[in-house]
């Protein structure tokens, strides 16, 4: 989306130098990305303390049948039709017999 800001000139020198960055575009488009994981950060730090880590042997082996019955129950059934091998030369409606590729003659 094209957008026309201003900036501060000297902030975005300072900017662009710790960047390193090569125009302008890149080092505004970076501030986006950095704000947009900080806010992503921040939900995580939210769920701190919410969450539970079942670290056992037996955790881990019904995670794995778990896991094991979703993919036994979304597995899509296998085709039942067979792929026919293409073609290996169309024919000329002309002549009825296969098509050869042109060739140039040397003389000329």
């Amino acid at each position: 989306m094209r957008t026309n800001i201003v900036i501060d000139d000297k902030l975005m020198a300072e900017v662009m130098a710790l960047g390193e960055f090569k125009t302008k575009r890149e080092a505004v488009e970076e501030g986006l990305r950095l704000l947009k994981r900080k806010k992503a950060y921040a939900a995580l730090l939210a769920a701190r303390g919410t969450l539970f880590w079942d670290d056992s042997d037996e955790g881990w082996a019904k995670t794995r049948g778990e896991q094991q019955q979703f993919q036994e129950a979304v597995q899509e059934p296998v085709a039942s039709y067979a792929v026919k091998p293409a073609a290996q030369r169309r024919k000329s409606p002309a002549s009825g017999s296969i098509a050869k590729p042109r060739t140039r003659s040397k003389s000329a």
